[in-house]
């Protein structure tokens, strides 16, 4: 989900338009078919007789992935794998649903986890639930609660191997707030302290803001605003998923302190999704972001900046964004299975985390000798890391209607900070478009 150049197009905000055409989609019919003749990057491996795996990494993902290939079917010349780059992560869905159609359908796919809700309901997507808990040697418990969560759908059935997880964590200049004689951001960071710096961090005469925040009313938008709700204590959806629960005490508390920063306090500069934000971090227009660490390589080397955990109004609860491989009726199965459980294990990924940046999947890779390397190659992605075990609880619903739902939201969101409307009354707005959509209206 980085979006640096190697990685562009895999914020987590954009994930949910991927969403938004699979179900556009939802009509094209399912069908088997014969194998892809594509070429692969994972090896000398022939088309006909290796599992098709279509992937969107670029770059040093690319790389670290090929060779993951290659020492895969160099140790399994009877178990081959074929890693072929499929395009954009953002066409992946797209591309999937179409795949059913032709034929070319791959044995595994690199997809957006909030793809699974469309893919799980195609007859040519495996349901993995048993293979995953029952594989003695996968240890599924293993995986950070997000991750698991991401990978399940509202039923209990797992149809994705965990492929990437990202989080929020507050991402500050240092230089800033030296010039402002402000201490460093702490772990126990209320929403108050958080507001009175980015107040005293802002000056209009140089057009310096404390805070940046993605208004432009998508994903991007909306997964901030949820992670300020479950601070406060507060939940998206009622217990069984039918209500809106968003319009509480904890959803105005968030509302209300987006409305004061933004408009009050003018200290947010409202990005409209275009990524301004990070030339403008660079340049020393603003001091802190709320991001994740694809975001951390755009950082210019002259800038010395820190990482930390969210402000807390009762807890310091994050919001992460993973995605997965999903496993198709194509090409031998077994053969894809083992490739993913190798592929998952602790000590492969985290080689892959080593080379690329990418976040640890497991708890397990923590405690490797290697994960000391990850952590001095990569020192502010400890803080993200740390998220996984403590701030990051639960996950957006992995439902059908959320597309919809963060369109609704994204919107309420957007109003609010550009001062269209008062928090309690985008809440209420939102909440009944809300339950109209739940209840299939």
């Amino acid at each position: 989900m980085r979006a640096t150049p190697q990685r562009a197009g895999r914020r987590i905000g954009e994930r949910i338009a991927a969403t938004t055409v699979a179900l556009a989609l939802g009509t094209v019919a399912g069908c088997s078919g014969g194998s892809s003749g594509s070429s692969g990057s994972g090896g000398s491996a022939k088309s006909h007789d290796a599992v098709i795996v279509w992937h969107g990494y670029t770059e040093v993902e690319a790389k670290a992935f090929t060779e993951l290939g290659q020492e895969w079917n160099k140790a399994h010349p009877d178990q081959k794998v074929n890693l072929t780059f499929g395009g954009s992560n953002d066409d992946a869905l797209k591309k999937t649903l179409a795949s059913f159609v032709s034929g070319k359908t791959p044995g595994i796919s690199y997809e957006y986890g909030s793809s699974i809700t469309t893919l799980a309901k195609r007859s040519q997507t495996q349901d993995l639930t048993s293979l995953v808990k029952s594989s003695p040697s996968f240890h599924w418990e293993d995986f950070f609660v997000a991750v698991q969560q991401a990978a399940t759908t509202p039923d209990g059935k797992v149809y994705g191997v965990p492929a990437l997880v990202d989080n929020l964590a507050l991402v500050y200049n240092k230089k800033l707030f030296d010039a402002a004689g402000l201490s460093y951001p702490m772990p126990n960071w209320t929403w108050t302290d958080f507001q009175n710096a980015a107040r005293k961090l802002t000056n209009p005469a140089k057009h310096q803001y404390g805070w940046s925040y993605v208004n432009d009313g998508s994903e991007d938008t909306v997964w901030r605003f949820i992670a300020m709700l479950w601070q406060a204590g507060g939940e998206l959806l009622s217990p069984d998923g039918k209500k809106a629960a968003f319009d509480s005490p904890a959803g105005l508390a968030a509302m209300q302190l987006l409305h004061d920063m933004a408009v009050t306090d003018h200290s947010v500069y409202l990005e409209t999704g275009d990524g301004q934000y990070q030339n403008l971090f660079n340049s020393g227009k603003i001091a802190m972001l709320w991001t994740g660490p694809w975001d951390l390589s755009t950082i210019n080397k002259d800038v010395s900046y820190g990482a930390q955990v969210l402000p807390a109004k009762l807890t310091h609860a994050t919001v992460a964004g993973p995605d997965n491989f999903m496993l198709f009726n194509k090409g031998d199965r077994a053969t894809a299975w083992a490739f993913l459980q190798w592929l998952d294990s602790a000590e492969t990924h985290l080689k892959f985390s080593i080379a690329t940046g990418d976040l640890p999947l497991r708890e397990s890779e923590t405690k490797l000798p290697g994960y000391q390397d990850f952590i001095k190659k990569y020192p502010a992605n400890k803080v993200f890391v740390d998220n996984l075990a403590k701030n990051v609880t639960k996950s957006r619903p992995n439902i059908p209607e959320y597309p919809k739902i963060s369109q609704v939201i994204g919107t309420a969101v957007q109003s609010v900070l550009l001062g269209k409307a008062q928090p309690q009354k985008a809440l209420d707005q939102a909440r009944d478009q809300v339950d109209q959509i739940l209840a299939g209206a």
